[in-house]
């Protein structure tokens, strides 16, 4: 038996079947789920349970759904050359995306996390939400192969790069603000990096844009300049919407 469902102990008595449901997949092995869904906070405060946390299958989950994402865009934008490709599977796995993803599917609410995380709003916070959405693609994999993952993520997918490519988001979000703030404003923008959290194998950086001395957008990421692109994006959101009511 995998080391990531081995244990003596029993889950809590929650009903997942309305999130099952949601993802399309009836798990085999109830236990990839849980342990999807269990915040490293949770197992600080129950050492007693012996479950291990989600971060093993995060880390599966990212690689699956590069590959998964990266497929669906090669299939689906025939005309895209490497670059434009690149830059939409970019906009569909960054931590916003996948965060609104978790949202949809419900998985915030099934979350289990620490008192401490729980009273601080961690089953909003973005990072969480992406970080199980990733670990819930590794369960699915691992139970139920790529067609599973595939059958959860297309309908996602869709509307998301639809709007992606309708505000040309897939585009470079840094290159298009400076190009923007130097010819209105005539300042460039600066990056700046607020905070860090996560393991060493997995962190998560936020970044804050400065147009001037105004904050303009914050982003988070797994590397520092993914995290300058989204605050950047961000930003580009505003400006967008100001220009068009």
């Amino acid at each position: 038996m995998s080391d990531d469902i081995a244990t003596s102990h029993q889950p809590p008595a929650i009903n997942l079947e309305s999130l099952q449901q949601a993802l399309g997949h009836s798990f085999r092995e109830p236990r990839l789920l849980w342990r999807a869904l269990t915040h490293s906070s949770y197992v600080n405060e129950h050492p007693e349970g012996g479950w291990g946390d989600n971060q093993r299958l995060e880390f599966l989950g990212d690689a699956v759904l590069d590959f998964v994402v990266g497929a669906w865009i090669y299939r689906n934008y025939p005309d895209f050359d490497e670059g434009r490709m690149t830059r939409l599977r970019a906009a569909l796995v960054r931590t916003k995306t996948l965060a609104q993803f978790a949202r949809q599917a419900g998985i915030g609410e099934a979350l289990r996390l620490g008192y401490g995380e729980e009273e601080a709003g961690g089953r909003e916070r973005e990072a969480n939400l992406c970080d199980a959405f990733e670990a819930v693609v590794g369960a699915l994999y691992l139970d139920g192969g790529p067609a599973a993952v595939e059958a959860f993520v297309r309908p996602l997918l869709e509307p998301a790069a639809a709007e992606t490519l309708a505000l040309e988001a897939d585009l470079d979000a840094k290159s298009r603000l400076q190009e923007w703030s130097q010819a209105e404003l005539r300042v460039t923008p600066r990056y700046h990096i607020v905070a860090e959290s996560g393991p060493d194998h997995a962190k998560t950086f936020e970044a804050e844009v400065l147009l001037g001395k105004k904050a303009a957008g914050r982003g988070t990421g797994h590397s520092k300049q993914a995290a300058e692109q989204a605050a950047a994006l961000a930003a580009w959101g505003v400006i967008l919407e100001s220009e068009t009511s």
